[in-house]
């Protein structure tokens, strides 16, 4: 097997994994399973992840580039937010490392932390620290962000997590950006 079809066949692993981890749990998907969907041998797991817990581990890695919607004036946050968490929400489904990690973070003791580092990272400080750039004080920047980062949370977990319907894109990012927008501006 050359060096490219070996990248390519881990990525087909990864997306399977993904895809499983996020409908089903961590509990439920097996290497097996995983394995079966990628059209490889389960040995091909463990020598590519170590088995399951690595396999999930390299599945739930979570990049997402925040800086783009902190480029701007606070009037305007709430809207470059929200359209980023829509695109993001509709755009990549069940592939989503940071649904996996949601879905995760109830059975997986490993998951909980590893998104509360995430949001912590990606979310949380970085969104403390536009505020207090756009001029407001410790406290009020601390609220603020910590009660957008709670929503933001707790409509993903609600609408993603709890498998509800997302709804209309275009409703759904009008909704978040007045909200979020009005938190921002407390």
């Amino acid at each position: 097997m050359s060096v490219r079809n070996a990248a390519a066949t881990r990525q087909r692993i990864l997306d399977h994994a993904r895809r499983q981890f996020a409908r089903h749990g961590y509990a439920a998907v097996t290497v097996k399973g995983v394995a079966d969907a990628a059209g490889v041998s389960p040995n091909l797991i463990t020598r590519y992840f170590g088995g399951k817990e690595g396999l999930f581990l390299a599945a739930t890695q979570v990049e997402i580039p925040v800086s783009d919607s902190f480029d701007g004036d606070l009037p305007a946050l709430g809207s470059r937010l929200a359209a980023s968490i829509v695109q993001r929400w509709f755009g990549t489904s069940g592939d989503d490392p940071l649904l996996v990690l949601q879905r995760a973070s109830g059975e997986r003791r490993e998951a909980a932390e590893a998104l509360a580092t995430f949001l912590d990272t990606n979310s949380l400080e970085p969104l403390y620290r536009y505020l207090r750039a756009s001029g407001l004080d410790d406290s009020d920047a601390r609220d603020r962000a910590a009660a957008i980062d709670a929503f933001v949370l707790g409509v993903s977990t609600r609408r993603r997590v709890l498998r509800s319907e997302l709804g209309d894109p275009a409703d759904l990012q009008a909704w978040l950006s007045a909200t979020i927008q009005r938190l921002a501006d407390g």
